[in-house]
Order: C-alpha cells, then structure tokens, then sequence
C-alpha cells in the first residue's frame, strides 16, 4: 500500500516538473527502449535494448533496474524516476555558490567570455559542440551570463531569485 501511494504521488506532478522539450526526449527515449511497443517496459525490453547495444546484463542486474520504480514501469513513472534522479543532483543553492566563487562584483552575472574560457581550460574541458549546447537557450544579455536563471532553467524550479 505505502509503495502504491508513493507512487501515485511521485507521478502526480511529475508533468508540471520537467520542461516540454525534456519530456519530449524523455518520451522517445521511452519508446526506444519500449522495443514492444506496448507501452511499459519488462525484462524483455531491456535486454533487446542492450542487446541492440551489444552488451548483455544478466537477468538479475535487469531486474534491479526495474525494482526502482514502484510499480510498472510506463511513462509516467519512467518520467518520475528520471524527474527524482535529476533531483537527486546537487541543489540551487550549491549550484548558484559555486558561480558565486567566480562573481567578485557579486551581480550574479558573469562575463559569458570568462565563463567559456574556464569551461573550456579547466577540469573537464568542453569542445565547440558542447560548449554550443551549454549555452544555447542560457540566459545571456549584454555579454552578461545570469547564473541565478541559468541555475534555476537546469533545476527546472522556474525561480531566478537568490
């Protein structure tokens, strides 16, 4: 019973959470992996999935997969796990702290110039195409990168306050 409330509530609002564009993906990320068409996804659907991958998870790995979600596994909860494991990343606030570190005039904006520079000199260093992707529908006005909104877009709270 506690597992069938948990779910209907996890799935309640799960549409409201996620942008148009992302559920969009999401769905046909679905329906690949939905190899029945038949609008769940089983055991059987993920190993011809994986197998069309070429790789081949036993049936106990594949069956952990899909013990995550709490019931059947259809779009809706399929789009409340991916909705809760994005949840699970870090929070506003410590995303927002970490652009703060680089915000000396403390506008919560930055020069979109120095933020590709850092992005594509240090750690994990983006190339052309992702660094396209990164900033495509960023908030940038003026040569300004407004972290606050950029923060809130990627959480998908809709705030863009501090």
């Amino acid at each position: 019973m506690a597992d069938k409330e948990r779910a209907q509530r996890a799935t309640s609002n799960v549409f409201a959470r996620l942008p148009q564009k992302l559920m969009q993906e999401m769905k046909e990320a679905f329906t690949m992996i939905d190899q029945n068409r038949d609008g769940f996804i089983d055991i059987n659907d993920l190993k011809e999935m994986f197998s069309s991958l070429g790789r081949t998870p036993d049936d106990k790995e594949l069956t952990a997969m899909l013990k995550e979600a709490p019931g059947p596994l259809n779009f809706t909860m399929f789009l409340s796990i991916f909705s809760d494991k994005l949840s699970g990343t870090d929070s506003e606030e410590t995303i927002r702290n970490a652009f703060a570190m680089f915000d000396e005039q403390e506008n919560k904006k930055l020069n979109i110039e120095y933020i590709k520079d850092l992005l594509e000199n240090m750690g994990d260093n983006f190339n052309k195409d992702e660094m396209r992707m990164t900033f495509k529908e960023a908030p940038v006005e003026g040569g300004k990168f407004d972290y606050v909104k950029f923060t809130a877009m990627i959480k998908g709270s809709g705030e863009d306050e501090a």
